[in-house]
């Protein structure tokens, strides 16, 4: 496992996905909106519970980047790798539903996040 290189991904991920929270709190349509999701205020709530996964996900982020056990770093990997490649299918699966060509410029960079996470973490 290259600890070095793990730690700083978990650290920019942390930042990126801490990010994503408060952009989704601030400005809760911008995300959705740059893949052509409109959102009435009414729908919000999804956003900010969106958010609030978000915001978790920067702190076990963050935190990952000091655990030393490799059992705990790995099953915080594996759940990060289960987030962002299910999230990747189910964008597959709105754009196979009329989202906006856009989503998968998200997908794509699920992918990477996936083949980081995976190639940093693989056993030596």
């Amino acid at each position: 496992m290259d600890h070095k290189g793990l730690r700083r991904l978990l650290v920019i991920h942390g930042f990126i996905t801490l990010a994503a929270g408060i952009v989704l709190t601030v400005a809760p349509d911008l995300i959705p909106n740059a893949v052509g999701i409109r959102l009435e205020p009414s729908a919000y709530v999804v956003a900010y519970l969106l958010a609030g996964a978000e915001l978790a996900l920067a702190v076990l982020s963050f935190g990952g980047s000091r655990v030393t056990d490799p059992r705990a770093l790995g099953l915080i990997v594996w759940s990060f790798m289960v987030f962002h490649g299910s999230s990747g299918v189910l964008e597959i699966y709105a754009y196979a539903q009329g989202v906006s060509v856009a989503i998968l410029g998200n997908v794509a960079a699920r992918v990477v996040i996936v083949g980081l996470f995976a190639y940093l973490s693989r056993d030596r």
